[in-house]
């Protein structure tokens, strides 16, 4: 057997937390820096956008792109859709993946690619493997609530991580030997979300907002993502019943649960089908929807990499 034949094929199992995936990005560096590289790539939500990037050879330019986001960028790729199923419809951030990187089918990646979502109705796990990548990782990062469904046949699909928030089962599937999975969720159970008062580079031009723009859609964002806390004073008032000093507004609500709900999955599926190594980046300080924090979430993912090196090469040295 040649030593190709001989090397175990590897899964890396990208898994779901919005803002947080961008680690993924620090993480696949690192690996990288190993001499690790996957043979396959399975993904949840953020994780499937990571993965669908890395697969068709545009990490890179990806990487740089984020790095460049502020407050500003994200909300003009938010096309709010309140009354649709979900506050966000998420076409114009897609539209400008595809824009970027271009329209890619899962038949042109050069390695496997899937990506997991769930369907709304039955409560099913749907790996989609096939057909417009765009359209599936936009199914896949579809979150109840802040994200509207993705028709696809006859189904409507929402996140993936509803199911199988780090889908280590979907590359074991996929045929890999060994499974690293990167898990977005550690640590967040039992924190309220906030966020450190430190600017970062890409916020200096609008940390401080004036009284017109603290009143208008960019005040709404500013609220939104930093943690998404409270939301916007008119969703806290029609969602919000009670002393508002008192109770948490409807984005901390969604958010919250959506860490509990993933946490407690996570450890479920973990339990019956273990990675061989899992990867747990420090990120409960980024809000879910902090997608200008990039380059905080990318280091973090190196920086967990580089802790967990010893075991990496124990279990993956070839």
């Amino acid at each position: 057997m040649t030593s190709e034949q001989q090397r175990p094929r590897i899964g890396l199992a990208l898994g779901g937390g919005a803002a947080r995936g961008w680690a993924h990005l620090g993480v696949i560096r690192a690996l990288d820096r190993m001499g690790i590289q996957p043979d396959m790539v399975a993904g949840t939500s953020v994780g499937g956008i990571v993965g669908a990037m890395l697969c068709s050879g545009h990490i890179a330019a990806f990487e740089q792109w984020v790095r460049g986001l502020n407050r500003r960028d994200v909300l003009g790729y938010m096309d709010f859709a309140l009354g649709n199923g979900g506050f966000i419809q998420g076409r114009r951030l897609m539209r400008r993946f595809q824009e970027a990187f271009g329209a890619v089918d899962f038949a042109d990646l050069d390695r496997p690619l899937a990506v997991v979502a769930t369907d709304l109705y039955s409560g099913q796990e749907r790996w989609l493997r096939e057909g417009d990548v765009a359209t599936a990782v936009r199914a896949s990062m579809a979150l109840p609530g802040v994200f509207t469904p993705i028709r696809l046949g006859d189904e409507w699909l929402v996140d993936g991580g509803l199911v199988n928030p780090v889908p280590v089962s979907l590359c074991h599937a996929m045929g890999a030997d060994r499974v690293i999975a990167v898990n977005l969720s550690g640590g967040l159970v039992g924190r309220r979300i906030q966020s450190p008062v430190t600017a970062t580079a890409n916020d200096s031009s609008d940390d401080e907002l004036d009284e017109a723009e603290a009143d208008g859609p960019l005040g709404w964002w500013h609220r939104l993502s930093s943690g998404m806390r409270d939301g916007a004073e008119a969703l806290q008032a029609q969602f919000q019943r009670g002393d508002a000093d008192a109770a948490p507004g409807v984005f901390d609500v969604i958010a919250t649960s959506v860490n509990v709900m993933q946490d407690r999955i996570t450890r479920s599926r973990m339990a019956g089908d273990p990675p061989d190594l899992m990867l747990s980046p420090r990120l409960a300080h980024i809000g879910l929807l902090e997608l200008h924090r990039a380059s905080e979430a990318i280091a973090e993912g190196e920086a967990c990499v580089e802790r967990m090196a010893p075991a990496l090469e124990a279990v993956f040295d070839h």
